[in-house]
């Protein structure tokens, strides 16, 4: 039986490298546990956490176009629709279900569903 760790994608825009060229088809490996917990000590997310995405990415996109390393400055030229999509994947390879939370509006008392942002997400 094997187990399937690496995922292929194809970006709906794709990254513009400094030459001009666009590279959509990549891989993104399953993260470790170690992959969620390096980028909580970079000083960039320590600043902002939104950063948090952009160094997770990095870490775990393997190869995109004819680019095999994955910088977070090359994820920061992301178009967001490259971003939006990857992050999606994200939670689909690695089955990270959104958390919902049982709230109450103290204002009209309306009882609903939110979910919880996961990390490095607002």
């Amino acid at each position: 039986m094997s187990f399937q760790v690496e995922f292929d994608f194809v970006l709906p825009k794709g990254y513009i490298d400094e030459r001009g060229t666009v590279h959509r088809e990549g891989t993104m490996r399953m993260a470790t546990a170690m992959d969620e917990i390096t980028p909580l000590r970079d000083p960039r997310v320590r600043n902002n956490e939104a950063y948090l995405v952009i160094v997770l990415l990095a870490q775990v996109i393997t190869r995109l176009g004819t680019l095999n390393r994955i910088t977070p400055e090359i994820v920061e030229k992301f178009f967001a629709a490259d971003i939006a999509y990857l992050q999606n994947l994200y939670r689909e390879i690695n089955e990270v279900e959104p958390q919902q939370m049982h709230v109450v509006c103290p204002n009209c008392g309306h009882e609903h569903e939110v979910e919880i942002p996961l990390l490095g997400e607002l």
